[in-house]
C-alpha cells in the first residue's frame, strides 16, 4: 500500500474516534486512532477499490468484510458503532447505484423480495430467534428480561394499545410465524386473520395454529396487502408488525388506503415499523444482500400520509433503544449457534449475517434509524379511555 494511500486511509478513519481502535495495513503498517488503549483492531488484508467506495462505501466495505478483505480483531458490534456513529459521510452515487436502490415495487417483485429472506428456512431462523419466532423488537420492561420474556413483552403492549374486546376481529398484516395473532386469540377470544408473503412463514403459523387448537378463531393467507382493497373483509382492529419496510417508498399511499379500506369506523390500526430520520432510497449493502427491496420509511411522511386516508393519529411512540438490545440478543444467540449454521451455509453467508446483525445494531444505537409505533384510529374515537394507565397494567 502505497504511503499516499495510507494517509488517504488514516484521514478517513480519523472521522471516526468514538473509541480508540488500531488499523493494521496487511501486516506491513499500523497506526492507532483516538487517545487510549486500542479497544479492538481493523486488519485491511487487501486494497479496497477507491472507485467502488465512491460508489457506494457501505457496499464496498460490506463486500469487503463478507470477502476477509477487512477482518475486525475485538468486538464486532463495538467497532461498526464506531464507523456507524460516522455513518453521515459514507458515499453513494445514485445514478451507479439505481438499479440496485430503485427495484420495481410490482407485487410479483415484492414477493421474490420478501421471500429471499424470509423463505431461508423456518429451522434457520429457530436457531437465533426466541421461541415465540418473532424477528421483529421486542419491549424490554426489565434491564435483565430474556429475549423471550421481551417479545412477550412487546406483544402484550401492542395488544393493549389495541385495547381489544371479546369477540372482535383483527387482521395481521405481515403476520410471520403468528405469534401475535396467536396470543391475542389466546387473551382476549378474538377472531383473527394474519397475511403473509412467505410460505415457510405459513406453513409454520398453519402448524402453531393445530397444535394450540385455535383452528375456529385463526387462519392464515398467503396474500398480498393490495388485495385486501379489492376483498369483502372488514376488521375492528389492524396491526401491521415489521411489513411497511418492504413497501416501497411509492406504494405508501397505497398500503395505508388499503389498511383504512378493511378497517371499521372508529377502529384501531397500529403500525409499527422501522423509521428513518429522513426520506432517504436505502442503503445499497442491505437493499443487495438483506433485503431487497427494503425503503425505510420516515415518522414525517407516513404521519401525513394517515391523514389522506381518514386516520387519526392517537400516538406515536420510539422503542429505538429496544431495537439495539433485541438485535444484540440475536447476535449472541447467532454466535451460539455457529457450529450448526457452519453445516448450512458458507463463510460468507455467515460473516454477512453477523454484519446485518450488528451494524443494525450499532444504526439504532447511534440513531440513524428508529422504531416507531404509531396508534391510528379510523376517524375520531371516543370511547377510548381518557389515559394510558391501562397499558402498564398486568
Amino acid at each position: 500500500m502505497l504511503s499516499i494511500e495510507k494517509n488517504i486511509l488514516k484521514k478517513s478513519f480519523e472521522q471516526i474516534d468514538k473509541v480508540p481502535f488500531k488499523v493494521d495495513l496487511m501486516g506491513k503498517d499500523s497506526f492507532i486512532i483516538g487517545d487510549g488503549s486500542p479497544q479492538f483492531t481493523v486488519h485491511i488484508n487487501k486494497d479496497i477499490n477507491k472507485a467502488d467506495l465512491l460508489k457506494s462505501t457501505s457496499l464496498a466495505l460490506g463486500e469487503a468484510y463478507m470477502e476477509k478483505a477487512i477482518e475486525i480483531e475485538g468486538d464486532l458490534y463495538t467497532a461498526l458503532d464506531c464507523v456507524m456513529s460516522r455513518f453521515d459521510k459514507f458515499k453513494v452515487d445514485h445514478k451507479a447505484m439505481s438499479k440496485l436502490i430503485h427495484t420495481s415495487t410490482s407485487a410479483s417483485n415484492q414477493k421474490k423480495e420478501v421471500t429471499s429472506h424470509y423463505d431461508i428456512g423456518n429451522d434457520f431462523y429457530k436457531l437465533w430467534l426466541d421461541e415465540t419466532l418473532s424477528y421483529s423488537c421486542a419491549y424490554f420492561e426489565k434491564d435483565e428480561d430474556t429475549l423471550y420474556q421481551a417479545q412477550v413483552n412487546k406483544v402484550d403492549y401492542t395488544l393493549k394499545k389495541l385495547n381489544l374486546k371479546e369477540g372482535m376481529s383483527l387482521l395481521d398484516i405481515g403476520c410471520g410465524w403468528g405469534f401475535l395473532l396467536i396470543e391475542a386469540a389466546k387473551k382476549y377470544n378474538i377472531h383473527g386473520l394474519g397475511i403473509t408473503l412467505s410460505t415457510e412463514q405459513a406453513a409454520e403459523f398453519k402448524k402453531r395454529i393445530k397444535e394450540e387448537g385455535l383452528e375456529d378463531y385463526l387462519d392464515v393467507k398467503i396474500m398480498d396487502y393490495r388485495d385486501l382493497k379489492k376483498s369483502d373483509l372488514t376488521f375492528d382492529r389492524v396491526v401491521s408488525v415489521g411489513m411497511l419496510e418492504h413497501v416501497g417508498r411509492s406504494n405508501y399511499e397505497l398500503f395505508m388506503d388499503c389498511a383504512s379500506k378493511v378497517l371499521k369506523p372508529e377502529g384501531l390500526f397500529l403500525l409499527h415499523y422501522i423509521s428513518g430520520k429522513k426520506e432517504n432510497a436505502g442503503d445499497p449493502w442491505i437493499k443487495k444482500y438483506i433485503f431487497p427491496g427494503g425503503t425505510i420509511p420516515s415518522l414525517r411522511e407516513i404521519i401525513s400520509i394517515s391523514f389522506d386516508h381518514d386516520f387519526y393519529t392517537i400516538g406515536a411512540e420510539s422503542l429505538r433503544r429496544h431495537y439495539v438490545k433485541t438485535l444484540l440478543h440475536w447476535y449472541n444467540n447467532f454466535e451460539a449457534n455457529l457450529d450448526t449454521i457452519k453445516t448450512r451455509f458458507d463463510e460468507k453467508f455467515i460473516r454477512m449475517w453477523e454484519l446485518y446483525l450488528c451494524s443494525c445494531a450499532a444504526s439504532f444505537n447511534n440513531g440513524m434509524i428508529d422504531l416507531h409505533q404509531i396508534l391510528f384510529s379510523k376517524g375520531v374515537n371516543n370511547s377510548l379511555p381518557l389515559t394510558r394507565d391501562y397499558l402498564y397494567q398486568h
